[in-house]
């Protein structure tokens, strides 16, 4: 069971949302606006799993709900959902950190499908937690990265990363010390309902550079010019 936060000011498109996502056996907390919501997300108690979230809410902009959740270290799955079909809305949205965008009037049956293959990727899954891995071998560069198990580890010491964040991270350290094209990241990250322009990927990235220096990880990610990223491991 996951638990999902829906931020919907009209009842008659929450009220469905609701029942749908219960129904496929998630814990729902629905508000009406903003800053709740944030607020709900940032602390984390219980952690949520997933953000459906509108933009045309009462009290404050969508993309600022979803900038402010990111900034407060929410690493799960958000899906974008509005009545805004332009594309700047969409780019700015998947920019802004949101994983994937729905515009009004949608299907529940698509909704639903792309909440579970979200949830399948998300990076906070409250699977009870695997076994500390054993040491690392001293070349690999300090950087331990469990796709099964969806998690960072810096020196053992989990790291916080977003859906798309680990995603990214994930396919440069498979490929570590070779290139890897802007568009293959892109091809692999994102799906084909992905849309809008590559500074989605450049901010991405810029999250994850922050992190691992943050972390003091003995890794760098160096961009390529107009080629790509590589993930390099750095002497000392």
């Amino acid at each position: 069971m996951a638990t999902v936060v829906v931020v919907e000011d009209d009842d008659k498109i929450a009220a469905p949302l609701v029942r749908t996502l219960e129904r496929d056996g998630h814990a729902v907390d629905r508000f009406a606006e903003g800053q709740p919501a944030v607020d709900r997300v940032v602390s984390g108690d219980p952690p949520v799993d997933l953000v459906l979230l509108d933009l045309g809410l009462p009290d404050m902009d969508g993309i600022d709900v979803c900038r402010a959740v990111r900034e407060g270290g929410y690493p799960g799955g958000i899906i974008i959902l509005t009545a805004r079909d332009g594309e700047l809305d969409r780019v700015v949205g998947l920019d802004t950190g949101a994983d994937d965008y729905l515009a009004k009037p949608f299907g529940l049956a698509e909704l639903q499908a792309r909440t579970r293959a979200l949830l399948r990727r998300s990076s906070i899954n409250r699977a009870p937690d695997p076994p500390k891995p054993t040491a690392r071998p001293a070349g690999d560069g300090g950087l331990h990265i469990d796709v099964d198990a969806r998690r960072v580890l810096v020196r053992g010491v989990d790291l916080p990363t977003t859906t798309k964040e680990f995603d990214v991270l994930a396919l440069l350290a498979a490929r570590r010390g070779a290139v890897v094209s802007r568009d293959t990241l892109i091809n692999e990250v994102w799906d084909e309902n992905w849309f809008g322009s590559t500074k989605t990927l450049d901010n991405t990235v810029g999250r994850l550079r922050s992190k691992l220096e943050g972390a003091d990880a003995p890794v760098r990610i160096t961009a390529v010019r107009g080629v790509g990223f590589r993930l390099e491991t750095q002497n000392g």
